[in-house]
């Protein structure tokens, strides 16, 4: 048996052993004595495992580190590339040649691995060196790594983060940042799903030129009487100031939208392309969904129906039944593609949830190099990522009686096959006498 498999043999028996412990059996002040005990110890479990990570590899058909250990672990992919990360800042590394290097964070991995500081800690101290200009002189940013890393073991998160301010501000008096800095920094995301009132929050950070154009174009079209949904003048605009803006940002979008000129994306126009069932258009209530996974109320999308640069897919609600195409080319339709998005609305791989304008039509039943036929039943839609697994790396897909596309792990990767009802949250509470996906 392996010292590994030892080690964490006698860990588990530990932690069961802590587990079944009393730790009512102490006084008062011991109490939080040995909580504080059993955190350190918590955290140096945490560096320990960071720093395995280093040593995971990509095998012959396995995907990317990333994404076994995602799933593996039953946590998100941008978690796992946190971990990854974490791990190459305070790991020790190798050159190619084989020379030992210290870690990028060398006295913040020295705390670290010996389980003084917290996660919270760690944040603080990458977001200081994340946010911290070029032209700060090497040896002022090693003096900073070092004074943060040593108050970081006597303060909590909340005071460092204080501290990493002042530090900040001390060693970049002026607030000068290069065009490397502000190109770090720019980006537009949106901040998290949508609220249950259907609105959506984003953030934007604007680089000088970005926030002089859109001056320049709110200026006007964000003036009173403008781009108003409602109608009316300027004398009876009742908007705020920033119902205006994003009214005015609404028609910058919506101008450009069909446009020619842009060209196509994944075989269509860039336009939007609404999904919507026959029975809620003819009564005018619920909602439908975009190939972007966002849901739009009934009364905007037969609003949105009226320019014809905007797709909209119906089928029946009921059998779910969509338009039979079969062609016998490689390349899907237009239209296959369109009735695809309204039938799958995003990857089909098990747990992906890169929405459809981002996904590729993909042979589930039998490939087009071996024979396959691009019939509306035999596809379906799979990231890039999740295509090219299947192409290259043994991956396997088939429908099921259902219409659903079921994938097929390899032999000996360790990954979880199945279904994806990520886009389909209807099919995670089925009714009653529905068969549940395998």
């Amino acid at each position: 048996m392996s010292s590994i498999s030892v080690a964490l043999d006698a860990l588990d028996a530990a932690v069961e052993l802590l587990g079944a412990a009393d730790v009512r059996e102490l006084c008062a002040p011991e109490r939080f004595a040995a909580v504080d005990r059993l955190e350190t110890a918590l955290r140096r479990q945490i560096a320990i495992s960071r720093e395995q990570l280093t040593h995971l590899e990509q095998y012959e058909g396995c995907p990317p580190v990333g994404i076994v250990l995602a799933d593996m672990l039953r946590i998100s992919r941008r978690e796992a590339k946190r971990r990854l990360g974490d791990a190459g800042q305070l790991a020790p590394r190798t050159t190619l040649t084989g020379e030992q290097l210290p870690p990028l964070l060398p006295a913040t991995a020295k705390a670290w691995d010996a389980g003084l500081l917290d996660l919270e800690h760690l944040r603080v101290i990458q977001k200081f060196f994340r946010e911290l200009p070029d032209h700060v002189p090497p040896a002022q940013v090693e003096k900073a790594e070092r004074s943060l890393a040593e108050h970081a073991q006597s303060l909590r998160p909340d005071q460092l983060e204080k501290v990493a301010a002042r530090l900040a501000t001390h060693l970049n008096p002026d607030g000068t940042f290069s065009e490397e800095d502000r190109a770090r920094k720019r980006g537009f995301v949106w901040c998290g799903g949508q609220r249950p009132d259907g609105m959506s929050v984003g953030r934007l950070v604007a680089d000088p030129e970005l926030r002089a154009m859109l001056d320049a174009w709110l200026a006007k079209f964000a003036a009173p009487g403008m781009c108003n949904p409602d109608g009316g003048d300027g004398q009876r605009d009742l908007r705020g100031h920033g119902q205006r803006q994003h009214d005015a940002l609404a028609e910058l979008v919506r101008g450009r939208l069909g446009d020619p000129k842009l060209g196509q994306h994944n075989g269509l126009p860039v336009t939007v392309i609404v999904t919507a069932t026959v029975q809620d258009l003819q009564a005018k209530t619920g909602h439908a969904v975009t190939a972007g996974g966002t849901l739009i109320p009934m009364s905007d999308v037969i609003r949105m129906a009226t320019p014809a640069y905007n797709y909209l897919a119906v089928f029946d609600g009921v059998t779910g039944k969509s338009l039979w195409l079969g062609r016998k080319k490689r390349l899907a339709s237009a239209e296959q593609r369109i009735m695809l998005l309204s039938k799958e609305r995003g990857c089909t791989a098990p747990g992906c949830t890169v929405r459809g304008y981002d996904c590729q039509v993909h042979h589930a039943v039998t490939d087009w190099n071996r024979g396959g036929n691009t019939d509306i039943d035999d596809l379906t839609l799979a990231c890039k990522r999740d295509n090219l697994h299947a192409e290259n790396d043994g991956w396997g897909t088939r429908k099921l009686p259902n219409g659903h596309t079921e994938w097929i792990p390899p032999p000996g990767v360790p990954l979880i096959g199945g279904t994806n009802s990520y886009h389909h949250p209807e099919r995670l509470l089925p009714d009653d006498g529905d068969e549940d996906d395998p």
